[in-house]
């Protein structure tokens, strides 16, 4: 793809997920308080290891495949060494023919075809090619065929052994036979036991699917606290409530104060739901049941419910406890949607958590804490009041959340005097903690890489353009003519951007291939936005629009570069029309529904208005883009010099930064303010003056307030 500018994060474009886990480094382990001795745990695990390998030590199996692997082993030795030895048919027939007063007794064996000779002296086995003479003993055997039976008999009767011979027809008897019977059943039996109760898992033994798999976690060592969570002041704040009530009761029912029975947690994925639980146990110091929403549903009918079951009497058992359902958007969907539409196992699972959650009386100290990233498609009988009663946001965090979370995760990693964290939060908009971190992260990898010893400003900024844009590709090998094109591409992009008299100040631009983009044009904004003006949403789509100009101006050859700038201009236009009623022949009407459930995986958009309204749709996202593409084509034009340098240093240097920029652009000349919108001119605007003295302040008592009298 081709050259993409970087848009300001703001509340239509930030970065939504992460996590706000921080490390205290202060001599003891995550979630350990200061007054816990370190060696509780080891003792705790030395008394766990006992009590396993007594139960191993226990188990009659582990002391009975030993036992038959000895017998086994001391028959096969017996019989290799007292038992007949086996010799060469030909020799056997020898001893026969031309021995037989060296042959006491002979036992012919029908069925396997055998021959044992009990001999006065011990035979000697005669030599053969690669084979010595050795001795064999007084017991020897050897085999014959059918065809030689009557040949074999022949020679017996013949010998006529002092001790004479005996033909014996083996048998099998009723407890041989009892044996070979039952002894691959009871393997069979054995390992299919094995089996089960391994699926099974633990205590829920051979058949206890209908059991909870949930993980339960020791209140006598928190994994995490409050301590080790940044950058959600507010949700700690809320949840601060909840722990105090599993740990001091008594003061809120003296009030007669109810604490929720249900909070429910919800937020863009990894933002921390599930650590902010994790800390609300380790602070109350109550045992923490953790399981997914999915872990519910098998493929057997009636174990969601079961499960649930189980689970909410092993932390009634275990009270005062918190419940952690991850997910919970798997089994909490609105009833009645999906394919099936049907009374299907995952809403059987639902109902039955309802069920529970009503159970709960006040003297039960059992909270449910639930998180999810989809609140939309939750059933809304999870929502009402008595179920989740709470319902906690975590979001990404500000400009000083940022801060302070790259401030604990920079802990251990050594940075230069001349690196300024704060500076980095500012240029992280929209980065969550995750995303902080992993820019500390790849920074510390570049600078082990470069055999560094001090993480600088060089491996921070790169490490942020991992971050955004992927790794550089420096590989790639562009021709001198398509890096001139992506050069005025790049430089129109910031031309514009600076030239607007509504756009957040250029940081970087560089044509270095990194990730889908030939180069890139950062714009961010100096400080957290959560909403955007129609102004700026115009500027974006002038700069926006501004690399496809620079193309047509100094080549007149466009090229395909300019694809995901006109999506991206697209997209905004028409959120302008259909969603933010920033046009007068549409007005303020929001056109079309996105559907919560999905099909297929993605959104379902259903289209509620007609065909005329569509066309204007479309007629004035083609206009909000021919404007933003002429406004960007006289930017250029009135600043061509500007555009030349600026595309000819990129040329030379590959990359431009804040101070350089601002160096090139001081000759920029600006756009005009626009002038005020409004979507109906017909309406009177009333410019506020102050009121007379002796005369009240309030214009709505004023019949003329409309200005129809002048």
């Amino acid at each position: 793809m081709g050259p993409l500018p970087c848009y300001p994060l703001t509340s239509e474009n930030q970065y939504v997920e992460g996590t706000y886990r921080t490390m205290k480094d202060s001599g003891r382990e995550p979630g350990r308080k200061d007054s816990e001795k370190p060696g509780k745990a080891g003792k705790n695990d030395r008394s766990k290891r006992d009590r396993k390998l007594r139960d191993s030590l226990g188990n009659p199996f582990l002391w009975l495949v030993p036992f038959l692997l000895v017998v086994i082993l001391g028959w096969a030795v017996f019989s290799s060494m007292f038992g007949y030895r086996t010799i060469d048919t030909s020799d056997g027939l020898t001893l026969l023919r031309d021995k037989p007063d060296t042959i006491e007794s002979i036992t012919v064996i029908d069925g396997t075809q055998r021959v044992e000779l009990d001999l006065k002296t011990t035979y000697v086995q005669p030599k053969k090619k690669d084979v010595e003479a050795r001795p064999v003993g007084k017991k020897v055997e050897f085999s014959f065929t059918d065809a030689q039976a009557e040949q074999v008999d022949r020679l017996v009767q013949a010998a006529a052994p002092k001790e004479g011979f005996n033909s014996v027809v083996p048998t099998t008897s009723w407890w041989s036979s009892l044996i070979q019977l039952l002894v691959p059943a009871l393997l069979l039996g054995g390992f299919m036991w094995w089996l089960l109760s391994r699926m099974g898992g633990g205590r829920n033994g051979a058949m206890g699917f209908g059991r909870s798999k949930a993980k339960v976690g020791s209140k006598e060592m928190p994994d995490v606290t409050f301590d080790d969570v940044a950058g959600e002041d507010e949700a700690v704040e809320e949840l601060e409530e909840i722990r105090e009530f599993l740990s001091e009761p008594e003061k809120f029912r003296a009030v007669g104060a109810k604490i929720p029975k249900g909070v429910l947690l919800y937020g863009p994925p990894g933002t921390g739901k599930t650590l902010l639980a994790k800390a609300v146990a380790g602070e109350a110091g109550v045992p923490f049941f953790s399981m997914a929403a999915s872990e519910f549903v098998e493929m057997f009918v009636g174990v969601g419910a079961s499960r649930v079951r189980d689970l909410f009497d092993q932390a009634k058992e275990n009270a005062p406890a918190i419940i952690f359902v991850d997910e919970i958007d798997a089994v909490g969907r609105h009833r009645g949607s999906g394919t099936g539409g049907g009374h299907d196992e995952r809403e059987q699972t639902l109902n039955q958590l309802l069920v529970e959650m009503d159970g709960f009386d006040a003297n039960t100290n059992v909270i449910l804490i639930a998180a999810t990233n989809r609140p939309d498609v939750l059933d809304p009988a999870l929502l009402r009041p008595g179920r989740f009663d709470r319902q906690v946001s975590v979001e990404a965090p500000d400009m000083a959340g940022r801060a302070a979370i790259l401030k604990v995760h920079a802990k251990g990693k050594p940075l230069t005097d001349d690196v300024d964290l704060d500076l980095v939060a500012k240029r992280t908009p929209g980065f969550t903690g995750a995303d902080l971190a992993n820019v500390l992260n790849e920074a510390a990898l570049l600078t082990a890489r470069s055999n560094a010893h001090l993480i600088d400003n060089r491996a921070l900024d790169e490490a942020i353009d991992r971050v955004i844009a992927g790794p550089q590709k420096r590989t790639r090998v562009m021709r001198d003519h398509e890096k001139r094109v992506t050069a005025y591409h790049e430089a129109g992009h910031a031309l514009c951007a600076a030239a607007g008299a509504y756009s957040d100040p250029v940081t970087k631009v560089t044509i270095l291939p990194r990730g889908r983009a030939l180069g890139y044009t950062q714009v961010m904004p100096q400080d957290d936005k959560y909403s955007t003006t129609r102004n700026e949403l115009l500027d974006q789509l002038v700069y926006a629009m501004g690399g496809r100009a620079a193309e047509e101006i100094i080549f007149r050859d466009p090229t395909t570069g300019a694809s995901n700038d006109i999506e991206k201009a697209t997209s905004t236009a028409r959120k302008m029309v259909t969603d933010y009623g920033m046009t007068s022949a549409v007005g303020a009407v929001k056109l079309g529904t996105t559907e919560s459930e999905t099909v297929l995986g993605l959104n379902a958009t259903s289209r509620d208005f007609s065909e005329q309204v569509a066309a204007t749709v479309d007629t004035e996202v083609r206009g909000l883009l021919d404007a933003a593409h002429r406004e960007a084509w006289e930017i250029l034009t009135r600043n061509r010099a500007v555009l030349d340098q600026l595309a000819e240093e990129l040329l030379s240097r590959e990359t431009l930064l804040e101070k350089d920029l601002e160096r090139i652009f001081e000759g920029v000349i600006k756009q005009p303010e626009r002038p005020l919108w409004r979507s109906d001119e017909s309406l009177p605007v009333v410019e506020a003056a102050p009121a007379p003295v002796g005369e009240s302040d309030d214009s709505h008592g004023s019949d003329d307030f409309w200005g129809y009298n002048h």
